[in-house]
């Protein structure tokens, strides 16, 4: 199998033993995910297998979505409700207050995460680190929040809100955040990611599924192809002439190449006619191989 699955993670679960569990179903031993949720939430897991975990560092389109409860009342050392009060507060914000807080926290803003978070400091993850007792000065980063929809109030002082952002935005701070915006002391109650790029909720598998698909022989019908989640790279399209040249891994000039064509230090995911070869990067006159897929006749050239 080379390709991706779109896994609804269930919460309570981490993603490492998402990718353990789709390694027994698939028999693959390359298997990663594109990008960690954390054990607490759920959602889009998108899981690359074979091939595919070659396409990493490529998945250019990272846009992030979420649906989260934000709940007033107290703050904990974790910003979610796993961890330890930290401050109690009842200035309870009304949802009117929430909504004019939230633009506050639109664009580009710093953000200081969690000690529990999945950052690492010195090699190790923070929360190894808060586990162990250590403390250590969190570093602040610059994130990107597109936008923040207030869908509605919920039971216990709780708001529904929805979170568009970019890669490595921590919900959980926004929520600790808000709290601090609105005078009231706020944790991250729960948290589901609908969007992950190309990957969506709504076409999410959820694990059970995926044992009885397994189980039937049919796992392999619900793989998405390596290419789809890449439409937002240019494409570049190679004359049939050169193939062996593209089955050999040869650098490729570009002037013989037609469809979009990336200036210096630019990808582009290669095509020959319909099939996908794999990603290529501009250099001089040359597009040169940086992840080739061939198709599975032409393996044996990897």
């Amino acid at each position: 199998m080379n390709g991706f699955f779109n896994i609804n993670k269930p919460a309570g679960m981490s993603s490492a033993a998402v990718v353990g569990v789709m390694k027994r179903l698939t028999g693959e031993k390359r298997v990663g995910h594109a990008g960690t949720l954390d054990p607490e939430a759920a959602g889009v897991l998108p899981i690359m297998v074979g091939r595919a975990t070659r396409l990493f560092d490529y998945l250019v389109d990272k846009r992030k979505e979420y649906e989260t409860v934000c709940a007033f009342g107290f703050a904990t050392d974790t910003q979610d409700a796993t961890g330890e009060v930290t401050e109690r507060g009842e200035n309870y914000p009304s949802i009117d207050r929430v909504r004019e807080e939230t633009e506050k926290l639109t664009g580009d803003i710093i953000q200081k995460p969690s000690m529990y978070s999945a950052i690492k400091v010195g090699g190790k993850p923070l929360y190894v680190r808060a586990r162990k007792g250590e403390t250590v000065d969190v570093p602040e980063r610059t994130v990107r929040i597109d936008g923040i929809d207030v869908i509605g109030e919920e039971a216990e002082h709780g708001v529904r809100m929805r979170v568009r952002c970019g890669k490595g935005t921590y919900i959980r701070s926004v929520c600790d955040d808000l709290g601090k915006l609105c005078g009231c002391p706020a944790h991250m109650r729960s948290l589901t990611r609908i969007r992950s790029g190309y990957f969506v909720i709504s076409e999410a598998m959820d694990l059970d599924t995926a044992r009885e698909l397994a189980a039937a022989g049919t796992l392999g019908d619900q793989l998405i192809p390596m290419d789809a989640p890449l439409g937002a790279m240019m494409r570049t399209q190679v004359p049939e002439e050169l193939r062996k040249a593209v089955a050999a891994g040869a650098k490729l000039a570009a002037a013989r190449l037609s469809g979009d064509i990336p200036e210096e230090d630019g990808v582009s995911r290669i095509y020959l006619g319909d099939e996908f070869w794999g990603i290529a990067m501009r250099e001089g006159e040359n597009m040169v191989w940086r992840a080739q897929m061939p198709p599975e006749e032409y393996e044996k050239y990897e």
